[in-house]
């Protein structure tokens, strides 16, 4: 990848329900100590009723903010920020492939990283927000999250061979990822087909591509890439199937790390990946796969199910099913994978 420089540029707020001082004020909030209203309120120019607007905000992002009479609030425990130069730090010369901005809230990073991609963005852009109220999932899911208690960013990378030639991709992105998870000392990470991250049977994060360009031509992926980190109760709750974070994992401190980590192994695969597609990750990925050897159902779009033992994937990225009328191949999109039983308990570390 050519040489990228990294921005730090915070967007403004375009939560359409959220206060745009909202996370101004709480990062005044963060650093320990106790503030009052009208220090807040002198700091960023504003009333003090704008000031308790936002902190009410802070209450649907998933945070908790302590009042305490004579001195002030203050978050507890306070989120750990994105911070694009940190990253950049951390990437050490890797980070002349990248060019990273963070902004505070969006509706979906894929969505405007899309945009960017039409308006002739270079390989190598990184989105990453601390807020997504538009974040979704394949098949149409929302992503769910607390501010601090989610990594969600995507990626502009740009190949050569066309949108023909990407058969695979979510494979190999769930490859990176789990190397990287495993780098910063996660444990019991293993990947379901196509892109699903998990932990023990349970959904860890998510992967959803989407491909600008021609069939033959140059084609520009933007790489959504969504892993929890921090789950509260609310957040469980409101998720509709069985989740995990990266707490559980041993692994959930520092998201700059691991933003940084996750783009490391991400440029490394996606050079190879350009060359030898993803016949390159194919045994790697039987490796992580969660499900390899497991009895499934394969639910697809005409409400129709295959039952059958995982074989492995072809070298296009395709599920390959043992079942009682051989070996049938399926494909992504309004394909849905389900373990006919419990998920083996010996995932890939």
């Amino acid at each position: 990848m050519a040489d990228r420089r990294v921005a730090a540029r915070r967007a403004r707020c375009d939560n359409p329900w959220m206060n745009p001082l909202t996370l101004a004020t709480l990062r005044l909030m963060t650093d320990g100590n106790f503030h009052s209203g009208e220090a807040i309120a002198a700091r960023l120019g504003v009333t003090r009723a704008t000031v308790w607007n936002a902190i009410r905000d802070a209450q649907s992002l998933g945070l908790a903010v302590e009042k305490v009479p004579s001195r002030g609030y203050r978050v507890t425990p306070p989120p750990v920020w994105l911070d694009a130069r940190r990253v950049a730090t951390l990437l050490g010369v890797a980070a002349a492939s990248f060019n990273i901005e963070v902004v505070d809230a969006v509706g979906s990073t894929n969505a405007l990283l899309l945009e960017r991609a039409s308006q002739g963005a270079r390989a190598g852009t990184v989105i990453a927000a601390e807020v997504q109220t538009g974040g979704r999932g394949r098949r149409g899911r929302t992503w769910i999250a607390n501010l601090g208690g989610a990594l969600t960013f995507s990626v502009l990378l740009r190949f050569e061979q066309g949108a023909a030639g990407l058969s695979g991709l979510s494979l190999m992105v769930g490859v990176a990822v789990a190397r990287a998870l495993h780098a910063v000392g996660a444990t019991g990470v293993g990947l379901k087909w196509p892109n699903d991250i998990q932990l023990a049977g349970r959904k860890l994060g998510g992967i959803l591509i989407e491909v600008q360009g021609d069939a033959l031509g140059p084609a520009a992926a933007v790489i959504g890439i969504g892993l929890n980190v921090r789950l509260g109760s609310g957040e469980r709750g409101r998720i509709d199937q069985p989740v995990a974070d990266l707490d559980e994992a041993g692994a959930g401190a520092d998201r700059n790390r691991l933003l940084a980590m996750v783009l490391t192994e991400l440029a490394a695969c996606a050079e190879r990946f350009a060359v030898d597609g993803f016949a390159a990750f194919e045994a790697e990925f039987r490796r992580w796969h969660a499900l390899q050897d497991a009895e499934v159902l394969v639910h697809l779009g005409d409400g129709s199910t295959v039952a059958g033992r995982v074989h492995g994937t072809a070298p296009d990225g395709a599920l390959v099913l043992k079942t009682s009328a051989g070996l049938q191949r399926f494909h992504g999109g309004e394909v849905s994978l389900r373990a006919a039983a419990p998920a083996p308990a010996d995932v890939r570390a």
